[in-house]
């Protein structure tokens, strides 16, 4: 058994830097013995799910492979690097297969071939796509509603209509599925939709032999070394509060971001790097900011192979770009895997009218306003009915800073203009109003941002759950005639408690608390970080130091936070505490405009939201500010 498993993750979402494969294998080398990249957003797969459905093929070029695939993995990874990684002995691991894994195995195997590589070994999991079983699922009772906040029954997701048009449905799998292939002797092993960090769990499952019915505290470990790279360069400094250390950070900075890299040990700690001169840092901060996001309930991190309890975890600077992650807690996993789906609900459309001048804002609303009312009469006029939603915001006011905004005096904005139809003739009879305002409406108006909009398929995703004994992976390894394809069911315990661990003492205010206080603003004395889950926004906040941990934790209550996002959050707000790094996270349920694919909103992924709360004002005694 090694000692220590390198793993290095190259990519955070279909889209990320073309050049990230190469860095960690050029100057990592062999000191990396798996690669892993994540491409499957939910918005990613809304994406693959309507090239699937075109049936003569995307009228566009597209970066998706035949199938549904993520053809990007083939062009700028596979193909210019096949030889380094081969040479080099590092596994790949990735969930680049999307619709189609079969597919992607099968384009890797063709390069393999002509570019005469021997010894790559692809494994294929598949198993996740529900979509042609959903329908007699559903029939069966086995789709159940889906909630982000434990016990919130008024807020669920659930199986859409027959009226809905379902472009897709796939389970999360697990990582055991990845550790079987290489088991199998996998050199390379392609999944569709798995949870991210099975991405890691999978290999060091392999690498390690820990037992999936018992050993949970290491499992948790290891899902929380995935958790944390997954996103790539969210944990080298990306996306990062303090942004301007990384953005002038040594070695380039931001043009030459360092991607991440974790150092596995068998009892499940491990260390956050990335390779040598390359920009971005990997501190205390950047690595809490990456762990709070996207957790919902800290004390229950649901994924299917454990859950997590993050919420005494530890962090410590053991070295330049070097991070120790400690005292992740797991325990039996649901006998549930959460889904993700997709269907169509009529047609979006989004104008955009650049203002300038005195009273910009105000001119940008009117404008919007009568673009919409010209076209509810255009769409009269053909005997069409009303639009399903309309929006305008303009875009350089604050708009999505509510009664906060600060910029109502802006001189130059962008009149957005976003509806919904069932018809695309309903959107194309408003868009056609959008040009007339040059020379009918308000002054200023300078252009149309990228021409006459186009409608568009509005996808929506919902979340719902399906009990693991449903959806067994399938695993797909070799060629020809020494092809074999094995069906995996869960195997883990079935009957498990799952009691909610103890909960963790809040932190008290100091006993001499008779100090003068200042009101400041939680940027002052925390960072945040922000992102989605549907429909559901979730914000963490983490001290920049232990000491104003408590102010934190007594003034940024759930009720605060509430009122202060009102404008924003339509549901419920549930805040939970990490003591173990000082840090809140708040859930926000209803708080997107229906999420990222069908939002109306500007910010339909909530990634704005952090820096929002960051303006809060928090009072805080005067001296413990002194060294900030």
């Amino acid at each position: 058994m090694k000692d220590t498993v390198r793993i290095g993750s190259y990519s955070a979402f279909w889209g990320d830097s073309i050049s990230a494969a190469e860095q960690l294998v050029t100057l990592e080398g062999k000191n990396i013995d798996y690669l892993v990249a994540d491409y499957l957003a939910e918005v990613t797969m809304g994406l693959l799910a309507r090239h699937r459905k075109s049936p003569s093929g995307p009228k566009k070029p597209s970066r998706a492979g035949p199938g549904g695939y993520i053809g990007d993995f083939i062009t700028f990874v596979w193909k210019r690097l096949i030889e380094d990684i081969v040479a080099n002995g590092t596994k790949v691991v990735t969930n680049a297969g999307g619709l189609d894994p079969i597919a992607l195995k099968e384009a890797i195997e063709a390069v393999a071939k002509d570019c005469g590589v021997e010894g790559v070994v692809v494994a294929a999991v598949t198993g996740d796509d529900l979509h042609e079983r959903s329908q007699e699922m559903q029939a069966k009772g086995e789709l159940l509603p889906f909630n982000y906040i434990t016990g919130n029954k008024d807020e669920v997701d659930v199986y859409p209509g027959e009226e809905k048009k379902k472009l897709s449905l796939n389970a999360y799998l697990g990582a055991v599925p990845i550790a079987k292939a290489l088991d199998a002797g996998a050199t390379i092993v392609v999944t569709g939709r798995v949870v991210d960090s099975a991405l890691v769990l999978g290999p060091l499952l392999h690498e390690f032999k820990w037992d999936v019915t018992k050993d949970w505290d290491q499992m948790a470990g290891a899902s929380l070394a995935g958790h944390i790279i997954e996103c790539g360069c969210h944990t080298t400094g990306g996306n990062f509060t303090d942004w301007e250390l990384s953005a002038n950070s040594p070695h380039g900075g931001w043009s030459n971001m360092g991607f991440p890299i974790a150092e596995c040990k068998p009892n499940g700690d491990c260390i956050i790097t990335k390779p040598a001169e390359t920009g971005g840092l990997v501190t205390v901060a950047t690595v809490a900011e990456q762990l709070v996001y996207e957790v919902l309930d800290p004390g229950a991190y649901i994924l299917p192979d454990v859950i997590i309890d993050l919420r005494d975890v530890k962090l410590s600077q053991v070295g330049p770009d070097r991070v120790l992650v400690t005292g992740a807690k797991g325990r039996p996993p649901t006998p549930y895997l959460k889904c993700s789906g997709i269907y169509v609900d009529g047609y979006k459309i989004t104008a955009d009218l650049w203002i300038g001048g005195i009273d910009a804002r105000r001119k940008a609303l009117a404008v919007g306003e009568a673009v919409i009312k010209r076209g509810r009469k255009n769409i009269e006029r053909f005997g069409l009915e009303d639009f399903t939603a309309v929006r305008v915001e303009a875009l350089g006011s604050e708009s999505t800073y509510g009664t906060h905004s600060t910029a109502l005096d802006a001189r130059e904005v962008c009149c957005r203009i976003t509806a919904v139809h069932p018809e695309k003739h309903g959107l194309l009879l408003l868009g056609v109003e959008l040009a007339p305002s040059a020379t009918g409406n308000a002054p200023g108006i300078t252009g149309g941002g990228a021409g006459r909009p186009h409608p568009s398929p509005n996808m929506t995703h919902y979340s719902i759950l399906a009990p693991k004994t449903a959806v067994p992976a399938i695993l797909t390894i070799g060629t020809g005639d020494k092809q074999t394809q094995t069906t995996i069911p869960f195997a883990g315990p079935s009957h498990a408690k799952n009691e909610y661990p103890p909960a963790i003492a809040a932190a008290p205010l100091p006993a001499n608390n008779s100090e003068e206080t200042v009101l400041v603003p939680l940027i002052r004395i925390a960072y945040a970080r922000s992102g989605d889950k549907g429909d559901t926004a979730n914000v963490g906040v983490i001290a920049r130091d232990p000491k104003f941990y408590p102010y934190i934790n007594q003034q940024l209550t759930a009720e605060s936070v509430k009122e202060y996002m009102s404008h924003l959050a339509q549901g419920k707000v549930a805040r939970y505490e990490l003591p173990g790094i000082q840090a809140l996270n708040f859930v926000l349920t209803r708080s997107l405009g229906g999420g990222g694919l069908s939002s109306l909103n500007l910010d339909r992924q909530g990634k704005s939201y952090g820096q929002m709360l960051l303006s809060y004002k928090v009072k805080v005694p005067k001296g413990l500010l002194s060294n900030l």
